[in-house]
């Protein structure tokens, strides 16, 4: 039976066989059964390979970081993550530069993780939840991920593309709508508009055609 440990791009963390593209942590999420018992520990929150100089780690060990997988880095960005700085570096230096291209600050690991946290997460306790806004749909970037009609859809080269945990299954034109529901929190905007570009799923390129 799959480990609950696959991230939606609503942020949320469930059970299905599909792995996907990358690999990350919010810190030790399970208990000893691999049960799940907090969706985050620390504002750390990364995005990595599933493999990396030959490192081999049993999944979900006791008192080990919680591995969690997504299907690719736009749906890591969707739901609050940024490049691991060891197992991703030369993705990482590419993000801090459109960082700092679009905040004109400082882009270290600490800065980059508070501002994330902030633009990820409401609430308080059991009650927190994933962070959306609303954006005229023709201002966003290729790589945002956007709620319609209560499902997830990928903006990619122009048209919306619909997520699922195996790959993007179809695909439909972006509507003219000045008022759209963004999931990718909106550091992570700024930085696909200052040109930086996720890792997207191949499904990405044949769905729907």
């Amino acid at each position: 039976m799959p480990l609950q440990n696959r991230v939606t791009p609503f942020g949320a963390i469930v059970a299905v066989a599909e792995r996907g593209l990358l690999m990350g942590n919010r810190g030790i999420l399970h208990d000893e059964a691999r049960r799940m018992v907090r969706p985050w520990q620390v504002k750390r929150w990364i995005a990595c390979r599933t493999a990396f100089r030959g490192r081999r780690r049993q999944v979900m060990r006791p008192h080990s970081y919680t591995e969690l997988f997504f299907l690719d880095e736009a749906t890591a960005f969707a739901a609050g993550h940024r490049p691991c700085a060891e197992c991703r570096h030369a993705d990482y230096q590419r993000f801090k530069a459109a960082w700092v291209a679009w905040s004109g600050g400082p882009a270290d690991a600490g800065r980059i993780d508070t501002v994330l946290h902030g633009d990820r997460l409401e609430g308080r306790g059991a009650h927190q939840r994933q962070r959306t806004y609303q954006e005229d749909a023709g201002a966003l970037p290729d790589g945002a991920f956007i709620r319609l009609d209560g499902s997830a859809w990928l903006l990619w080269h122009g048209q919306l593309l619909a997520w699922s945990a195996a790959g993007y299954l179809s695909r439909r034109p972006l509507p003219a709508l000045s008022h759209i529901e963004v999931l990718t929190p909106r550091a992570l905007i700024a930085v696909l508009r200052a040109g930086y570009r996720p890792l997207v799923h191949p499904s990405a390129e044949v769905a729907g055609s």
